[in-house]
Parts: structure tokens; C-alpha cells; sequence
């Protein structure tokens, strides 16, 4: 009587040890996955971060080139003015002066 006790407690203690180590498994397995999830959502966000900075690094060349642009035509725009005006004194001094 008391072997097949010890016996019937060895099988019940074997049954949760295989229970036990079935939701572990289990566990173990929902944890990779959810891991793999959030990996593959940050991958997605870096993924997205690094073509945004791609794009605003060749929008900033753009900018740069149209600034550098703009300003050789400016001083072009400056010294046409300036020359005008000096053009326009010397004959405004030549008419005072005849």
C-alpha cells in the first residue's frame, strides 16, 4: 500500500513536471515571437528614419545649390545697379560741367 502511494505520487509529480515544462515551452515561444515582432516593428521605424534622412540630406544639396545660386545672382543683380549709378553720375557730371 504505502509503494503504490509513493508510486501514484511519482507518476502525479512526473504529470506536472511535463506540464510545467509544456508551458514553459509554450512561453518560451510566445517570448521569440513577441521579440521577433517588436524587432521587426523598431526595424521598420529605423528603416523609415534612414530614408527620411536621406531624403532631407538631398533636399538640404538642393537648397544649398539654389541659396549659392541666388546669391552669385544677387551680386550680378548688385553690380549692374552699381554700375548703372556710376554710369549715371559721370554723365550727370559730364551735363554739369559742359
Amino acid at each position: 500500500m504505502l509503494s503504490s502511494l509513493v508510486k501514484q505520487h511519482q507518476i502525479r509529480q512526473q504529470i506536472r513536471k511535463e506540464r510545467q515544462e509544456k508551458k514553459k515551452k509554450e512561453a518560451i515561444v510566445a517570448a521569440t515571437a513577441l521579440t521577433h515582432a517588436l524587432v521587426d516593428h523598431l526595424n521598420g521605424g529605423v528603416a523609415q528614419a534612414y530614408i527620411n534622412q536621406k531624403k532631407l540630406d538631398t533636399e538640404t544639396k538642393i537648397l544649398q545649390a539654389n541659396a549659392a545660386q541666388f546669391s552669385k545672382q544677387t551680386l550680378q543683380w548688385l553690380k549692374l545697379v552699381e554700375d548703372f549709378n556710376t554710369a549715371q553720375k559721370v554723365s550727370t557730371n559730364k551735363d554739369l560741367t559742359s
